[in-house]
This record gives C-alpha cells, sequence and structure tokens, in this order.
C-alpha cells in the first residue's frame, strides 16, 4: 500500500518544496471564516440587546436573590459581570480587526480587478473610436449615390451627342443644266 504524503497533496509545486514557501493552510482561512462570522455577529442590534439582558439579568439575579445563591456581589461592583465583559471586549477587538482586514484585503482585489476591467474597457473604446474614425474617412473618399447620378447624366447626354447623326448643311439644290440641244 502506497505511504501518504502531505505534499502529495498539491500538484502545483514540487515535493519538499512547501517547507521553504509555505502556503496558507486551509485552517487559517477557516479561522478567519470564523472570526468574520463571529464579528458580523457582534455588529447586530441582536446582540446588543441579548447582551444588554444577559447583564441586566446577571445584575438582578445577584441583587435579589437569595444571598447564599448571589456568586457576585452588588458590594464590591459585580466583578465578575465587569471581567466577563472585559474579556469579551479583549477578544472582540482583534477579531473585528482581523474580519476588516480580511475585507480590506478582498476589497483590495475587488479595486483591482475593477481597475483592470476599467483599463480594457478604455482600451476597447478607444479602438473602436479609431475604427469609426478610419470608416468616416473611408467615406469620404467613396463615391456617394449623387455624384455617380451626375456622372452617369453627363456620360449619357455625351453618348447622346455622338448618336445624333450630324445635321447637313443646307446646300442649293443642284439644278441640272438644261439640255438646250434639244430644243
Amino acid at each position: 500500500m502506497a505511504r501518504s504524503n502531505r505534499h502529495d497533496e498539491s500538484f502545483d509545486s514540487p515535493k519538499g518544496f512547501s517547507a521553504l514557501n509555505p502556503r496558507p493552510s486551509r485552517s487559517r482561512d477557516r479561522f478567519g471564516r470564523f472570526t468574520e462570522t463571529i464579528a458580523r455577529g457582534m455588529g447586530t442590534p441582536w446582540f446588543l440587546l441579548g447582551l444588554s439582558i444577559f447583564a441586566v439579568v446577571w445584575m438582578l439575579f445577584n441583587t435579589f436573590a437569595p444571598e447564599p445563591w448571589r456568586f457576585d456581589s452588588y458590594a464590591i461592583g459585580f466583578t465578575a459581570l465587569t471581567l466577563i465583559l472585559s474579556l469579551q471586549a479583549s477578544y472582540a477587538a482583534p477579531m473585528i480587526l482581523l474580519a476588516q482586514n480580511r475585507q480590506d484585503d478582498r476589497d483590495r482585489v475587488q479595486f483591482e480587478q475593477d481597475r483592470q476591467r476599467a483599463e480594457r474597457n478604455l482600451a476597447d473604446t478607444e479602438y473602436l473610436a479609431r475604427e469609426v474614425v478610419a470608416l468616416r474617412l473611408a467615406m469620404k473618399d467613396m463615391a456617394t449615390k449623387d455624384f455617380i447620378k451626375a456622372e452617369l447624366r453627363a456620360l449619357l447626354e455625351e453618348l447622346e451627342k455622338d448618336d445624333e447623326p450630324a445635321k447637313p448643311v443646307a446646300k442649293k439644290p443642284a439644278t441640272r443644266p438644261a439640255n438646250r440641244s434639244a430644243k
């Protein structure tokens, strides 16, 4: 049976090359997606409402519950609640920053793609504008319908002149000499 080698999983680089040039693993991407999901969740009104309800219930329970059941004293300012909220905030801030960095990376890639697409569109537009100018110049050199009609009329008039028989010059009718000898 063939031995499984983790380098065989990627066919786009030689064996052992990945140790020299490590590629980002799938787990980093999975962690990034996870932190983005958490950051998106923290940015919703429902999270704020839930956190507010949690804090109010905590404070009410530790204020009005029987003394043996209380685990966070009002007298010392709800220290456990403060620590929990501080811990939540200390984890939330880096997750939000990570999500913002990932969004910045996506925006940067999108911006680059948009810029390349705009350059292609500009190049296509310039090409089409040059083609339209070339067609206009070519059309200027072409004979128009009116020009061809005028040329044909001129040729027709010229042909008609050539086809008309020449009008004979009026000659005086020739008179026969009278035969004087017959008299």
